[in-house]
């Protein structure tokens, strides 16, 4: 495949959706979304997924992909990222968008082959974290797997911590999940923390004014257990603990925006570690064409991306 990738990224709220829209516009691009939430189909309001009007006119891949009770691995993504390349016309221009950094080093340095997991593997692991928590997980990790432990990027990440429980437990050797080095350079949206954590906050709050909990309660009915990554989405864990009972909704909406801000966070110091990347710094006065600008400048400077084959 010959496309040509123009990647933009950013942590959540720094606006990079609506810019990614307007530039493909522009370019006569589809976008392929690199956001492991908006994989979930239903689940709209929460992961700020660009409504039907704001997608009018453009192609969108890597939305609505499975159902919240279904998990879904950076394999499984890559997987369908390359079918819906696949299906484009030869030479058709890709706008990049997400926040969700291995998905778009997945693309951009390709992935080597891992074992599938063993269901009973899977089952025991996912028991143990239900009995015991988080603690449980790191606990059996760092005694079965110390080097993996230590190798974690994020060890309060269940996800993670479980992956590796699942390749140590299956006595896959440690190494590098790349294939190769990222060709071009990647287009990071950044604001100011303070001013991003106000965007988060005015965020948080709009989601729940625009029916979040409505949204998880009409989508618990249509599927009662849920992954554990739907599970463990934000806004979507406090929006089930609101109507279980367990917060009121100041309380989600406080602990909503903590977790976003947290996430952010962690987002910026993945992306600046593990892409290369030309960052934007971006304004509240900024206007959306001025920002739009400065991204197609990046990509005019130092060219498209180039598809891991």
């Amino acid at each position: 495949m010959k496309h040509d990738l123009y990647v933009l990224a950013g942590a959540t709220a720094t606006g990079k959706t609506s810019v990614a829209n307007q530039l493909a516009r522009g370019l006569g691009a589809v976008i392929l979304s690199a956001d492991a939430m908006l994989v979930y189909q239903g689940m709209d309001i929460g992961t700020a997924k660009p409504a039907p009007r704001e997608r009018s006119g453009l192609a969108y891949g890597g939305i609505d992909c499975v159902t919240p009770d279904q998990g879904f691995s950076v394999g499984q993504y890559l997987e369908t990222a390359l079918e819906f390349l696949r299906a484009l016309p030869e030479q058709q221009p890709v706008v990049v968008v997400g926040g969700t950094g291995l998905y778009i080093k997945a693309l951009l340095a390709g992935l080597d082959t891992m074992p599938p997991v063993d269901p009973a593997l899977r089952r025991d692991i996912d028991q143990l974290y239900e009995q015991g928590g988080l603690a449980a997980l790191q606990a059996a990790c760092q005694k079965e797997a110390p080097e993996r432990y230590a190798a974690l990027k994020d060890p309060a990440n269940p996800r993670r911590l479980s992956r590796a429980l699942e390749l140590a437990r299956m006595g896959v050797p440690m190494q590098d999940a790349w294939q190769r080095k990222v060709t071009g350079r990647c287009t990071v949206l950044a604001r100011e923390r303070s001013s991003l954590n106000q965007r988060i906050e005015t965020r948080v709050h709009n989601m729940y004014d625009a029916g979040l909990v409505a949204e998880v309660e009409s989508l618990l009915q249509r599927w009662p257990t849920w992954s554990k990554t739907a599970t463990m989405a934000i806004g979507y864990r406090e929006a089930r603990a609101l109507l279980a009972g367990e917060m009121t909704e100041s309380e989600a909406k406080a602990e909503t925006a903590r977790r976003t801000r947290q996430y952010a966070r962690r987002q910026q110091t993945w992306f600046r570690h593990q892409l290369p990347q030309d960052e934007i710094a971006v304004t509240e006065t900024d206007t959306l064409e001025h920002i739009a600008e400065r991204v197609a400048q990046s990509w005019r400077k130092y060219g498209p991306c180039k598809l891991a084959q």
